[in-house]
């Protein structure tokens, strides 16, 4: 399948239902499954919700961004947050599962590098990423991002990130010098 055309812009609070959607279809349940990025074994409930879209939306140190396809439709998205000086954050990140493997998420995932140089002058983008999920660990190393030694413990009280079905969960940093 070839790479859509994209164009981006930065999201607007109309967009905060259409995205939740979005993420929950890429990660959560089982239209998730018809992609390759699903964390339907690992978790169960919402990945975000509507509310939090639009406070990331709202937010002055963070941008989301989407990805529209040449017919003006919202096909992925991400966030990107300066942590620090030089630093930026990736999160957020869905791509539309019938489209994951189309090239979609390269693209996206350069946009948000290419944003958080030229907003920030962002130096290094970093992440976090659930450490059983070594396909898509893989996925971003191959992408230039290097598994660094931080790890971070899963926030297992936070409703927001849905329920846990296994106890051993926590994230990986990884960093990638832009």
């Amino acid at each position: 399948m070839p790479t859509p055309e994209l164009t981006f812009r930065l999201a607007v609070h109309a967009d905060a239902p259409i995205l939740s959607a979005l993420v929950q279809s890429a990660y959560r349940g089982d239209d998730s499954r018809v992609g390759w990025t699903t964390e339907a074994d690992l978790l169960d409930g919402d990945r975000v919700t509507t509310a939090h879209v639009e406070e990331l939306i709202a937010g002055g140190q963070s941008a989301v961004l989407v990805a529209l396809d040449e017919q003006d439709e919202i096909i992925g998205c991400c966030e990107v947050q300066l942590q620090a000086a030089g630093l930026a954050y990736f999160g957020m990140f869905a791509v539309q599962p019938s489209l994951q493997s189309a090239g979609v998420g390269r693209v996206v995932l350069a946009e948000a590098e290419a944003y958080a140089r030229q907003r920030w002058q962002a130096t290094a983008m970093e992440m976090t990423v659930i450490a059983q999920r070594e396909e898509l660990i893989a996925w971003y190393e191959r992408r230039g991002y290097t598994v660094t030694d931080e790890t971070r413990p899963f926030p297992y009280e936070d409703v927001n990130v849905g329920v846990a079905s296994r106890t051993d969960l926590y994230f990986r940093v990884l960093r990638k010098t832009l």
